[in-house]
């Protein structure tokens, strides 16, 4: 990502350039709107006037700078440094974990590990359940990312902990961090209604367990707490109305999170706690200089109304097998009513 400062009519702008792409323009620190009539070109307003930035050049170090459709200047854009590779022990390790996680050994390494804990504090049926559970999750999230274009690693399986979807690139938007955290608990609705259908066809209970696992699983996913699913939305919302707001919201969330975490024993959700707790200070600390677009009032109510309705597919879920005879179906009801 390239940071491009400029001053338009005695106006300071700020231009979020990825390779030959404007993701984002800042007019005193305040995102603003801009069109795309065509490949690498955008254009805005500016008193009275349309104001164009052609990026086709970019590889040669250049903007073409346009007002009313008329090329006025051409802007060179200084030379990105590569940084040099850190040398030492600390270059070294770094190095190391890099072709440590890149290795699809590790992936295989990190699902067996997963499968055989599981196992060992379950049974081996239920690892395999809750592993099939996990990775349509995040596969939700991998196919949301490769919908925006954003490249992605994989999927890897932490044991005792869950899953991760990992990408190679950093979203630029709000809407792409609401979506891609939805898709991971919309992939497990889907797995719960298919667990919930296929119960019905066989009548082993296998299936049932399926449907209320995934729902059980999802629903804590989609708490209003970062760093979970539900967090990343509520950031995303309330970060788009004003930061202040966003910031009051997120750490409400914290506290309910301290709350679960003391009602329920959950002594892993206060690390995750401690790593929401940081993201919301840097999103804080960076509110200025963000490159993300936020969502206007329209993608705000429509994110709360999916987010609203994935909640629900799963909460269904869990009440539909509420009254049932074998206590493991009934657990998760019980649990979200106490």
């Amino acid at each position: 990502m390239i940071q491009i400062q400029l001053t338009l009519a005695e106006q300071a702008f700020r231009l979020m350039l990825a390779e030959q792409k404007i993701v984002q323009i800042f007019q005193s620190d305040q995102a603003i709107s801009f069109d795309n009539p065509r490949t690498h070109y955008v254009e805005f307003e500016l008193e009275g006037n349309r104001v164009g930035i052609d990026t086709s050049e970019v590889h040669e170090q250049m903007l073409l700078l346009y007002i009313n459709d008329h090329l006025v200047q051409k802007l060179a854009i200084p030379e990105v440094q590569k940084a040099k590779p850190k040398q030492g022990l600390l270059g070294l390790f770094a190095l190391g974990f890099k072709v440590f996680k890149s290795a699809k050994v590790v992936k295989a390494a990190l699902a067996g590990a997963s499968v055989a804990g599981y196992a060992w504090l379950f049974t081996f049926e239920f690892a395999l359940m809750l592993i099939a559970c996990l990775v349509i999750h995040e596969y939700g999230h991998v196919r949301a990312m490769k919908y925006f274009g954003i490249k992605t690693k994989g999927i890897y399986l932490i044991p005792f902990v869950g899953g991760l979807a990992v990408s190679d690139e950093k979203i630029t938007t709000r809407w792409q961090d609401v979506v891609i955290s939805l898709m991971g608990p919309a992939f497990g609705l889907i797995t719960s209604v298919l667990g919930v259908v296929l119960y019905y066809a066989t009548e082993m209970e296998i299936f049932a367990g399926v449907a209320v696992l995934s729902a059980l699983l999802n629903l804590f996913n989609l708490l209003p707490i970062l760093p979970l699913d539900g967090g990343h939305v509520l950031k995303s919302i309330s970060f788009s109305m004003r930061s202040w707001v966003g910031l009051s919201i997120c750490i409400l969330g914290v506290l309910f999170g301290l709350w679960i975490s003391y009602t329920f024993g959950l002594m892993l959700l206060v690390f995750f706690l401690f790593i929401g707790a940081l993201e919301i200070v840097f999103e804080w600390r960076g509110r200025h200089f963000s490159h993300l677009v936020p969502l206007d009032k329209y993608g705000q109510g429509f994110s709360a109304v999916m987010y609203a309705l994935v909640v629900a597919g799963h909460v269904a879920v869990m009440m539909h097998f509420a009254d049932s005879e074998n206590p493991i179906l009934s657990l998760p009801m019980k649990i979200l009513s106490s």
